[in-house]
């Protein structure tokens, strides 16, 4: 059996989350999983080998044992102690913003000052900020969690699959906007005045399945005073635990995903479908649902669908349409992909 080490000491608790939910059905892999408590606190364990880790312990812990292959969820902090690692061990690191992992010294030292200027100094000085592209560069594998990302450089990382839950049947119509409520990465506006001028005698009801806070929060506050009775929206001020995630994802018809085509990592820009990946694709795959994307979002999925201008009518036109995500996606046969996957990881 071999053995493979995952690391996330940062950001992404939901793509470990992924990790262990496939991998626990693996007989030809054993995982240890090494978190920060942040993230050992957001993840659902379910007998997992979990060692609580930072970035001042994990080099110390990797010698213990003897790993086949080690990967690390997210390198956006911590590039000095990255950087030693990925030369010292066979490493596959998971790409999430492919513009910041190629960004130049110059171009990240220049990125220092446009954002939160303490918080970027302190990488800078304490973090090894100026390692970001030779962690990524020497690390033995790219990996990337959209197959539409995968290339000579990126490789496909299968991790999400269909979940075999008992389709709820609503009365009216469930849309469920999944995601943080903020307008940074999402057009929220656009949900609100479609909302605030729906016209109807059905039924709808609309999920925010996200953490609202600010300028957000006022207004999805102010939206719910002005609503029909026929008309109703959720939404959650306080981070969304799994089991509110898992119950609002599960009563979806259909998800809307408003999605900004360009957004920013450490001021430099990002497209979504291009040199980044949204995590409702996961959310898709994994609840089995049709989800609504902007028109100039790219994918070739078919459960991917463009805006069109009648949003609301198209709803309930998707309603009706069944994908057959099982047939795709799946446990067995995405757990077999990524078996293959990891074993080429290791034998190259």
């Amino acid at each position: 059996m071999k053995k493979i080490a995952y690391i996330e000491i940062d950001t992404h608790a939901e793509i470990a989350q992924a990790f262990m939910n496939i991998m626990k059905y693996s007989s030809d892999f054993s995982v240890d999983y090494y978190f920060s408590k942040k993230i050992k606190d957001l993840v659902e364990e379910n007998g997992e080998m979990v060692f609580l880790s930072d970035s001042s312990m994990i080099m110390e812990q990797l010698k213990l044992k003897k790993y086949d292959l080690i990967i690390v969820g997210t390198v956006h902090r911590y590039f000095n102690t990255f950087h030693t690692l990925v030369q010292k061990y066979n490493t596959a690191v998971i790409v999430h913003n492919i513009n910041f992992s190629v960004a130049s010294k110059g171009a990240l030292m220049k990125s220092v000052f446009k954002g939160d200027v303490i918080y970027r100094l302190k990488l800078w000085w304490k973090e090894g900020l100026f390692y970001t592209s030779k962690a990524y560069r020497n690390a033995k594998h790219l990996l990337v969690l959209d197959e539409e990302f995968s290339s000579e450089v990126y490789q496909f990382l299968p991790l999400f699959y269909s979940e075999n839950f008992e389709k709820q049947e609503n009365k009216g119509l469930s849309i469920v906007i999944p995601g943080g409520v903020s307008q940074k990465r999402r057009d929220y506006h656009h949900v609100f005045k479609t909302i605030q001028n729906l016209k109807t005698e059905e039924k709808w009801d609309f999920i925010f399945l996200g953490k609202a806070r600010d300028h957000e929060l006022k207004q999805l506050e102010k939206l719910s005073q002005k609503l029909p009775e026929n008309v109703s929206i959720q939404y959650f001020s306080d981070r969304v635990s799994n089991n509110d995630f898992e119950k609002g994802m599960q009563k979806a018809d259909v998800l809307w995903c408003p999605i900004r085509q360009k957004t920013e990592f450490f001021s430099r820009e990002e497209i979504y479908g291009v040199t980044k990946m949204t995590g409702n694709l996961g959310d898709a795959i994994k609840y089995s649902k049709i989800a609504v994307f902007p028109k100039d979002y790219p994918s070739k999925l078919e459960f991917i669908v463009p805006e069109k201008e009648n949003i609301l009518e198209q709803f309930q036109q998707l309603k009706k349409v069944r994908y057959n995500f099982q047939e795709n996606y799946n446990k067995k046969s995405v757990l077999t992909k990524l078996e293959k996957i990891l074993s080429g990881l290791i034998s190259i």
